[in-house]
């Protein structure tokens, strides 16, 4: 039986970095993935830049493929509006990110290793344990194929353990905790595209998202250096509840190609690998920790993804750096007060306004998304620079203003 101080599971970039934090602080960490790095993620890989300021010393020059500076807003594909994400003169200087996530993980796993994690892929966790004051994990090799490599296993004991293990993993099962959480589901293809081709707007430096063509939700198109990211969201899931499964992947198939359509890239379905995956959003305040503070969950795992934007990377790392932190400090039994400190008032109020939109996306769109100021504070928002709570009221009450002057015109 191998002996840690920390096991995390799942070398994700919520899991590398709580594993990179922890190693560096002279913890023994062992950092366990699933899969054979570099591996498939799928993720439209969009951050803020202010992500940067939670990598630390990580070099990000080489896992950026392109800068957005633009957003290129759209109700079913037509009346669009091009905004810039910084309003002329204001100062701010705020631009998104745009990775493809096998490399990025890829390199905060390496960091992670470089600091002294025993970065360990291509092992399947199979049980996690809570065993007195320690906590008993069980793993196997896989082959190249995925497939498990029989009579080779991991076992190994540790104080602590993380989950950054995803909404359905191991580690978020053998906790009992966030039982039955609520999903978004998105589908996204990575297209090839030669810069320069295609709609006058597609640019390296430009974001497109559409919000009329696909009910309680919105598509977009991320650019990357060679490719481009094209995806589609449910995110009231609520709503949609009665379609079945093969309806909503047709749904968001056809979307995904009708975008395509619009922006003039010529394409082959037949010959397109499209990728779906589910997306735990928050629901409120909850445990993230078991009771005697032994497993923490962080990420997808803690069902850190934004309710509006379906947004995730920067709140997973900020959460593994929360939980690396507790555990060094000794507070792990804090870990889910520190979550909702962070996260809580924010996400409500992002719940809240998220609901709203979708209820109502065609006035939200035609009185919020093109008004001027709009791309700036949703670049804000995203950013961590401006919170829901600032702006989410304020939202709806002038949105409700519209709604009753367009009753009171008929």
């Amino acid at each position: 039986m191998l002996r840690y101080d920390v096991i995390v599971c799942g070398a994700g970039p919520a899991g590398a970095m709580a594993a990179y934090r922890l190693a560096k602080s002279g913890l023994k960490v062992a950092l366990l993935e699933k899969h054979l790095l570099p591996r498939h993620k799928t993720c439209g890989g969009g951050m803020p830049v202010t992500m940067e300021r939670c990598l630390a010393d990580v070099d990000t020059s080489a896992l950026i493929e392109s800068e957005v500076t633009f957003m290129r807003h759209s109700w079913k594909f037509e009346d669009s509006i091009l905004a810039a994400i910084n309003l002329p003169g204001s100062g701010e200087r705020l631009k998104l990110w745009m990775v493809q996530r096998h490399q990025f993980d890829f390199a905060l796993a390496q960091h992670a290793a470089a600091a002294g994690a025993e970065l360990k892929d291509g092992l399947a966790v199979r049980s996690v344990e809570p065993n007195g004051n320690h906590v008993v994990v069980r793993a196997q090799w896989t082959k190249t194929n995925g497939e498990v490599a029989k009579g080779k296993a991991f076992n190994a004991i540790a104080d602590y353990v993380i989950g950054a293990d995803g909404a359905n993993g191991v580690t978020v099962k053998a906790t009992n905790l966030r039982q039955n959480p609520p999903m978004a589901i998105a589908m996204e293809v990575e297209y090839p595209h030669v810069w320069g081709t295609g709609h006058p707007h597609l640019s390296s430096n430009t974001l497109h998202l559409d919000y009329g063509a696909i009910g309680d939700g919105y598509a977009w198109v991320f650019p990357k250096k060679n490719h481009l990211n094209v995806g589609a969201g449910l995110f009231r899931m609520d709503r949609t509840v009665r379609r079945s499964e093969s309806t909503i992947g047709l749904t968001l198939k056809q979307v995904i190609c009708n975008y395509l359509t619009q922006l003039h890239v010529p394409f082959d379905s037949s010959q397109m690998r499209f990728h779906a995956h589910p997306l735990p959003l928050w629901r409120g305040k909850e445990p993230r920790h078991t009771t005697d503070g032994r497993i923490l969950l962080v990420g997808d795992a803690a069902g850190l993804v934004g309710p509006l934007f379906g947004d995730g990377l920067l709140h997973g790392v900020k959460s593994g750096l929360i939980a690396a932190e507790c555990i060094k400090s000794g507070t792990s039994q804090e870990y889910t007060n520190c979550i909702h400190n962070e996260f809580a008032a924010n996400f409500d109020a992002a719940l809240k306004l998220s609901r709203f939109f979708y209820q109502w996306p065609y006035l939200c769109y035609k009185f919020g998304v093109k008004q001027e100021r709009a791309t700036p504070i949703a670049a804000r928002l995203l950013a961590g620079e401006l919170s829901f709570q600032e702006m989410g009221d304020r939202f709806m009450q002038r949105m409700k203003q519209q709604m009753t002057g367009l009753l009171s015109a008929t």
